[in-house]
């Protein structure tokens, strides 16, 4: 079985009233708001300061400053975006969340997702919709797994409304009663391309928040003292997660571009910089900087590189075993998602993302290709090795059998980075022993004689395959060696390049998937460089149908009656 080896480590977590919002652009409507103030009662200790209040409004303006001066050193960026969100910003970072500024990958820490990759920012969604679904994880982590204090934030603008991945995260962390869970929208109603469908209509945002069973308060996003009563507020509430409906405006502090079209992704000119800067230079009344308080220090110290396997994998050979059960059966505390591989494709923005952010996460696809059989070909995924085999340092395993499953679990459990686990549906045969070794990117040659002819590649059932042709090919006196890759990448090149060279530089691949992207294209690349190896691929050629697992490997080509057939076709070459 695989054990999870942890520590103890002793070394972290978070208003004036909550503001009612009205479908409104205008003025008055947000003067509305600021006169509609404390709401809610807010304990006169837990009150900032007139002091602390200058303090971080200042540090809101600095912050617009900062943005403005890079995007114009860069030409490129988003000056407006977080013109809106600055004073959001400087209250989260420097009044309510807890960490320490010396050590941001500190496991106490209060986490905070957005869209772009800084110190003290987890995750580099890159894309509308994914923050918050990664921000449910980091908190159902810390509630359920950590049992620790620190706090997640998230901050959204008001676009991301408009993505599914929003409203699953949304029902997600309601029913996993996340209330360490903060969202935050900043609501500034322009786009990309002009005004976003709701524009003001605060009371909109709130209505769906709360009926996806969030605690939600609208709040004024220029007041920073209204924004620290609502945070402290969030920390009070018990088993739900709290979302933040923050009125902004696009560009805040920048005249002639507050709240104004066609603004979005674009610098200040570089004329006009310098004196929108004085402006907001003269706005600013202090010179001092506030420190977050420092994290309660009660999360696990967890050591992920010593998962160990403590008892081999029970089969015996020739047993029938889904290989997806070598998965099932572990308990585990390293994450590891499991679907459909072909719902993963629907993820792959998500994925893309992940490796950016050199996450280390492991995904296991089910139900791979025509041998899927009659649930048909929406369920069949063909396309799954092309889709990781382009993700930079994803490792994607292949195993044949339970045993080897069980290994594939166990060295994507001690992997840095993206993993990705193909099994399939069949039933297949236990095929090694329960002392047999795998290791990333080793091949295993698992048919081989002298007298070998061709060598015939495959993994999964179509491996299964290969050594039932290699049977029947035997009968006829035609010995052929056989090769189980294990992983798909990285491919193990040099016992592929040997053994083709050892059988007359013949190899045949022969996959469940289609031609592009598969096993079959890397085998090709592998040995490009050898002149004098030829490769014929085997593949799912087209477009599947619903039908018996068996019948549709041999309709698409990649059963052991057409692997009997291209070898005696290489042969005859």
């Amino acid at each position: 079985m695989l054990r999870h080896v942890t520590s103890r480590h002793v070394t972290p977590p978070s208003p004036r009233g909550a503001l009612r919002g009205a479908c409104s652009s205008d003025a008055n409507a947000v003067a509305a708001m600021a006169d509609s103030k404390l709401s809610v009662a807010m304990a006169e200790e837990t009150k900032p300061d007139a002091k602390t209040v200058q303090v971080l409004q200042d540090m809101a303006n600095r912050l617009r400053i900062q943005s403005i001066r890079a995007a114009c050193a860069s030409s490129s960026g988003h000056p407006t975006s977080c013109s809106s969100a600055a004073e959001i910003m400087a209250v989260l970072f420097f009044h309510t969340m807890r960490y320490k500024q010396a050590d941001p990958d500190d496991p106490d820490n209060d986490r905070f997702v957005l869209s772009k990759r800084l110190s003290f920012v987890d995750v580099a969604t890159g894309w509308l919709g994914q923050g918050l679904g990664a921000a449910c994880g980091m908190a159902y982590t810390g509630k359920y797994f950590d049992k620790a204090s620190y706090r997640v934030f998230c901050l959204l603008g008001d676009g991301e409304f408009s993505e599914g991945s929003v409203w699953e995260a949304l029902a997600f962390a309601s029913h996993y009663s996340l209330d360490n869970l903060v969202a935050v929208f900043d609501v500034n109603r322009l786009g990309h391309s002009g005004t976003l469908p709701l524009e003001n209509c605060i009371d909109v945002y709130q209505k769906r928040c709360e009926a996806f069973g969030w605690n939600t308060y609208v709040v004024d996003g220029r007041d920073v003292e209204a924004l620290c009563q609502v945070f402290w507020q969030a920390a009070q509430v018990k088993n739900k997660p709290t979302a933040v409906v923050a009125k902004t405006f696009k560009g805040r502090g920048i005249p002639n571009v507050e709240d104004a079209e066609n603004w979005h992704g674009k610098p200040m000119p570089k004329e006009r910089a310098d004196a929108i800067i004085k402006l907001i230079e003269s706005q600013i009344e202090t010179n001092q900087n506030l420190e977050p308080k420092p994290p309660i220090e009660d999360s696990p110290q967890i050591t992920i590189t010593d998962i160990e396997m403590t008892s081999p994998p029970a089969y015996k050979d020739g047993d029938k075993v889904s290989v997806a059960l070598g998965c099932a059966i572990r308990d585990r505390t390293i994450a590891f998602v499991s679907t459909f591989a072909a719902f993963l494709t629907r993820a792959f923005d998500q994925i893309r993302v992940g490796a950016i952010s050199q996450s280390n996460i492991n995904l296991i696809g089910s139900h791979c290709g025509v041998s899927v059989g009659e649930d048909g070909p929406s369920q069949m995924a063909l396309e799954d090795l092309a889709m990781f085999r382009a993700v930079p340092n994803c490792t994607i395993f292949y195993p044949s059998d339970a045993i080897s499953t069980e290994h594939a679990v166990f060295l994507a459990a001690n992997t840095k980075g993206m993993c990705y686990i193909r099994t399939s549906r069949p039933e297949t045969s236990v095929i090694y022993t329960a002392q047999e070794r795998f290791e990333i990117g080793q091949a295993k040659v698992v048919r081989h004689s002298v007298n070998d002819k061709v060598t015939v590649i495959g993994a999964g059932v179509t491996l299964h395959e290969a050594l039932a042709a290699a049977d029947d090919l035997s009968k006829q006196d035609i010995s052929v060696r056989v090769i189980d890759l294990f992983t798909i990448k990285p491919l193990d090149a040099a016992t592929i390049i040997s053994n083709a060279k050892a059988t007359g530089g013949r190899i045949i691949t022969v996959e469940d998937h289609y031609p592009e992207g598969g096993i079959g294209e890397a085998v090709c690349a592998a040995v490009s460089m050898e002149p004098d190896i030829l490769v014929h691929q085997l593949a799912a050629p087209g477009v599947p149908q619903s039908g018996k697992p068996s019948e549709l490997l041999d309709m698409f080509g990649v059963s052991a009656r057409h692997i009997i057939v291209a070898v005696k076709c290489m042969l005859m070459n």
